[in-house]
């Protein structure tokens, strides 16, 4: 009679635990199920957990790009004048590279900053030609408003020689402003930032190098008999 007992009881508590059991792993199952997809990125949990997944950045990293974004709002300003003050051919198209180049990368910099909630500069430079206005602090290599004035009012062989010069100065600028990111303490790690960076130090180095050899032919024709 006790082992009968003994064998109900221990039926009873297999039956018990398989129970507990049953509702344990449809628990686990429930709780891996993946939340709706309407509801992704609405809610502020969701948006802080997006957020952690992205590189660190600091105030370093917001700092170069929104100073490259005037940076380079400017040098679409002077390249934009080629047409009007006719410039060469030569000086012409590397204008349209400059242009083209330079507007594509405002863009992913004033995304890189909205995406991050970050102030997203203006990217109109024809302020900067307003002499006796308070400016923001000009970003190395930028042109003061006398320059800008004096390229201007350059033209033909003139506006060349001028705008090369200018633009090498321009350009020596950024890189300025690259090794001084690099040189921060903890920028640049963010993926996006490093590799546009490490571009803009190759491109605009390359460019200054073939802006001297267009300026070291102008000065040679100039020579020639």
């Amino acid at each position: 009679m006790a082992a009968r007992r003994i064998s109900a009881f221990a039926v009873l508590a297999f039956v018990a635990a398989a129970g507990c059991g049953g509702a344990t792993g449809s628990g686990a199952r429930a709780s891996v199920q993946p939340a709706p997809a309407g509801h992704a990125g609405l809610t502020p949990a969701a948006q802080a957990k997006a957020d952690s997944g992205r590189p660190p950045y600091t105030r370093a990293d917001v700092h170069f790009v929104s100073g490259m974004i005037a940076h380079h709002a400017q040098a679409v300003l002077m390249a934009g004048w080629a047409p009007t003050h006719g410039a060469s051919a030569s000086v012409r198209g590397l204008c349209e590279r400059i242009a083209v180049g330079q507007r594509d990368e405002i863009a992913f910099m004033q995304r890189w900053l909205r995406e991050r909630h970050e102030t997203v500069p203006d990217a109109d430079a024809s302020h900067m030609m307003m002499s006796g206005m308070d400016h923001p602090a000009l970003m190395p290599g930028m042109l003061t408003p006398e320059q800008l004035t004096q390229l201007d009012g350059a033209r033909g062989l003139a506006f060349d020689r001028l705008f090369l010069i200018f633009m090498i100065q321009h350009h020596e600028g950024a890189i300025t402003m690259v090794e001084q990111l690099f040189g921060a303490r903890g920028a640049a790690q963010d993926d996006a930032i490093f590799k546009f960076a490490s571009d803009v130090n190759v491109d605009q180095t390359t460019e200054i190098d073939r802006m001297n050899t267009m300026l070291a032919a102008m000065a040679s024709d100039k020579r020639s008999p």
